[in-house]
């Protein structure tokens, strides 16, 4: 189908899916970029492709004004697809737990490198930044579409697997090194806010306490950074 109009019906539906409450009242959001759309396409979760190009698949084709209003970036792609949100899936062994995360960019580095570690799952609390913000999408290479992703009252969910999980809270004065710790299969590393850290409530929680040895003069690392190398000293990888 091929749309010129920029107030045509279905662009101005695209258009609302760059704003938080559109993409949750639809249960849709956009994903820009040939990787992101190969990815998305793996998972099965691409429900229509618009495309500038008449050269390359798509169920729509558009003008580049269109696609230029549609886009969020600076520099318009040939493709952009309309995705259903990911369902949330029973969780497994490995949990990435997020508490309060507000940065879009932080959040997506640390998706890509919990699928590059191994991590199982990645547990938001009820006020980390929308999955499905662009900059979140991005940042995270297209690695959203490979791990599982649960939004609940973390002091609630943490309540629920304490039994069963050896759950690592981060403190850069009474915490130890992940080596000297010794990790069950079941475990689940949480990761603060990156201004404030945990908050207390989530702290009592915590089963062990861990933190990354560094220079005296640096009092602490950004909240993807650590998580991304306390993953890795928890990976098989490290082993």
């Amino acid at each position: 189908m091929k749309i010129e109009s920029l107030n045509n019906p279905h662009v101005k539906e695209w258009c609302k899916l760059k704003e938080k409450k559109y993409r949750d009242q639809e249960g849709l959001f956009l994903i820009e970029g040939e990787h992101l759309i190969l990815e998305a396409s793996k998972k099965g979760v691409v429900k229509k492709i618009l495309s500038s190009s008449i050269e390359v698949d798509a169920d729509f084709y558009v003008t580049e004004a269109i696609m230029k209003k549609i886009s969020s970036q600076k520099s318009i792609p040939k493709r952009i697809a309309v995705c259903e949100k990911l369902k949330e899936e029973k969780i497994k062994n490995r949990l990435l737990v997020l508490d309060a995360i507000q940065d879009p960019g932080n959040l997506g580095t640390m998706i890509r490198s919990a699928v590059a570690f191994g991590f199982t799952d990645i547990i938001l609390s009820l006020d980390t930044v929308d999955l499905y913000n662009e900059k979140t999408i991005r940042a995270s290479e297209g690695m959203l579409f490979h791990i599982n992703f649960v939004k609940i009252d973390l002091n609630d969910f943490l309540k629920q697997i304490k039994k069963d999980y050896q759950i690592l809270a981060t403190d850069v004065k009474s915490g130890k090194k992940i080596s000297r710790i010794v990790k069950k299969e079941n475990v689940a590393l949480l990761i603060g806010n990156e201004g404030q850290g945990l908050k207390e409530e989530l702290k009592k929680q915590a089963t062990d306490f861990v933190k990354i040895p560094m220079q005296e003069n640096c009092e602490s690392l950004n909240a993807g950074v650590a998580a991304g190398i306390l993953m890795y000293e928890m990976s098989d990888l490290n082993a």
